[in-house]
């Protein structure tokens, strides 16, 4: 398999960004600085139509964590049964019990929605929060999950690194690892020679100024000296990233 440079989209024009930058593959979401909430079905339609790009679309109802209660849960399910209708490669979910374990219920039905759909399952950072990495990944295969975005149950993917290798030794040829959390040009060809991991996921952000941000009151989310901005995918970076990934830099 080759390595795939993945890059994490906020928009129709971060996607159309990743895509000029030459993107293997494109997860699309809505509220990156909430780490990624469902896109409206308005960014997919646009995305599919616009992007020849593998797209991977998050379903994510809330920021915070991963603990769902049912109305959270049947907010996942319509979500993604609108998603499958269009031509996207798969859907981004996660779901954890009070315990931080894998909710094997809930992720299966979950599962099930995305497969009668004929769609790829990907398990997303959610796997951060799991207190067992090695039975949580079990699970998840047998589940019939494709793809795990993990940092290796730390903050980053470098500080992560030991575990992921761990992972993709034990798993590797039964369930695809994607590495995020952290991930630039700089860093992803160590990430690969420490762990053998060929899928790299990254956000490559910078910011855009909007200057109706702060007025007569304030509407900013980032901290200074970014208060009245909001993030973007950087073409440079993205093109930085997809070089290094495919050994190019």
């Amino acid at each position: 398999m080759k390595k795939v440079a993945e890059i994490c989209c906020g928009s129709i024009e971060d996607a159309l960004i990743a895509q000029r930058a030459g993107a293997d593959r494109i997860e699309l979401n809505n509220a990156m600085y909430l780490f990624g909430l469902t896109p409206s079905l308005g960014t997919i339609k646009l995305a599919v139509e616009s992007c020849q790009v593998p797209l991977v679309v998050m379903a994510r109802p809330r920021p915070g964590g991963f603990n769902y209660n049912d109305h959270e849960l049947d907010t996942i399910l319509a979500d993604i049964e609108s998603m499958v209708e269009y031509d996207i490669e798969g859907v981004a979910f996660g779901c954890l019990d009070e315990n931080g374990d894998i909710d094997k219920e809930k992720n299966k039905k979950i599962i099930d929605v995305i497969h009668k759909g004929n769609k790829d399952a990907i398990f997303h950072r959610a796997f951060d929060g799991v207190k067992n990495p090695f039975r949580s990944m079990e699970l998840l295969i047998d589940l019939g999950v494709k793809r795990v975005l993990t940092s290796g149950l730390n903050t980053t993917a470098e500080r992560g690194v030991e575990l992921l290798a761990e992972l993709q030794h034990s798993y590797g040829d039964k369930i695809e690892i994607l590495a995020g959390g952290g991930v630039t040009a700089l860093n992803c060809n160590n990430i690969h020679h420490k762990t053998g991991i060929l899928q790299f996921h990254s956000s490559c952000k910078s910011w855009r100024l909007d200057p109706t941000t702060i007025g007569n009151v304030s509407f900013a989310f980032a901290e200074k000296p970014h208060e009245a901005e909001y993030n973007v995918v950087d073409y440079i970076k993205a093109v930085e990233f997809v070089n290094a990934v495919r050994g190019n830099r």
